[in-house]
């Protein structure tokens, strides 16, 4: 799942950092401080710890119902700084006895050792509070977050096992990511990376005759999309004027006509809306025009 990550965000040149965590963890963390059977409850507040801050997540787990002992047993966690491995030198320490949590620790270990090896493009960090918020993750808990770009999570993920129990199909693992399209097209967009790219929803427009004409046009459509040229038909038959100023509106840089005489002929007009220019051509070159 990290090397599809990497991928992506590196191909879409979004400067990202990973956040990394285990459930098991988080499971050993809830059982030390002695609130084993309220895991939900405390990780659903302190995934909230980057967002609100260590006091409002104190408070929320009082309003909870978890004593004074079960927080202090839970807060030594929120004050582990430093690298990914000083981070996992004091969680040893937090998590001591805790079979599920060192159990959570190895498995770490051996992710940023794999890491070691193979190196990602983007960063990465241990995140000791993340949580994410779903009880359903059995391991691994991944979540991106956008270089100084203040926008939230933009990706998570991770493992869980038996989440195919719900629909009947027990003992299967899993592993998943989900993208945010929408945080992802904001971050682009505060980025300047469509600045270069064109906002005309295709190449080249095909003027709509009327139902005579529209087999024939619907054959020049098929031409320029097997020639990989991205076409749209005009949705109705308007005035001619009306739809070349369609085309200059959404900077359609081509326009196409076939009318009768051209459908005799086997032809077709194409007009460089840039320059004014046209030139008839055979049906038959129509993909070769557009390089």
């Amino acid at each position: 799942l990290l090397r599809v990550i990497d991928e992506i965000f590196a191909r879409l040149k979004v400067p990202v950092t990973i956040k990394i965590n285990n459930r098991k963890i988080l499971a050993g963390l809830a059982e030390k401080s002695g609130a084993a059977d309220k895991l939900t409850v405390i990780t659903t507040a302190i995934d909230k710890l980057e967002k609100t801050g260590k006091d409002a997540v104190i408070s929320e787990l009082r309003e909870k119902g978890l004593s004074q002992q079960v927080i202090d047993g839970l807060t030594p966690v929120f004050d582990i700084k430093g690298d990914n491995d000083e981070k996992l030198t004091g969680l040893r320490k937090i998590l001591s006895g805790s079979q599920e949590g060192m159990k959570g620790i190895a498995e770490l270990e051996t992710l940023t050792r794999y890491l070691g090896h193979e190196p990602l493009r983007c960063g990465y960090q241990i995140d000791l509070t993340l949580a994410r918020g779903l009880n359903y993750y059995t391991g691994a808990i991944i979540e991106v977050k956008a270089d100084g770009v203040n926008i939230g999570s933009i990706c998570g993920g991770g493992r869980y096992d038996n989440l195919t129990g719900i629909f009947g199909l027990e003992g299967v693992s899993g592993v998943g990511v989900s993208f945010g399209a929408d945080r992802i097209y904001d971050v682009m967009l505060q980025e300047g990376r469509f600045e270069d790219i064109s906002t005309a929803p295709c190449r080249v427009l095909i003027i709509n005759f009327g139902s005579d004409e529209h087999a024939y046009a619907l054959k020049i459509l098929k031409k320029l999309h097997s020639s990989g040229v991205s076409a749209m038909i005009y949705p109705d038959d308007a005035k001619i004027g009306k739809q070349m100023a369609y085309a200059n509106t959404l900077k359609i840089p081509y326009v196409a006509l076939a009318g009768e005489d051209e459908i005799k002929n086997g032809e077709i007009t194409i007009k460089n809306m840039l320059t004014g220019t046209q030139q008839r051509i055979s049906l038959e070159e129509t993909g070769n025009l557009f390089p």
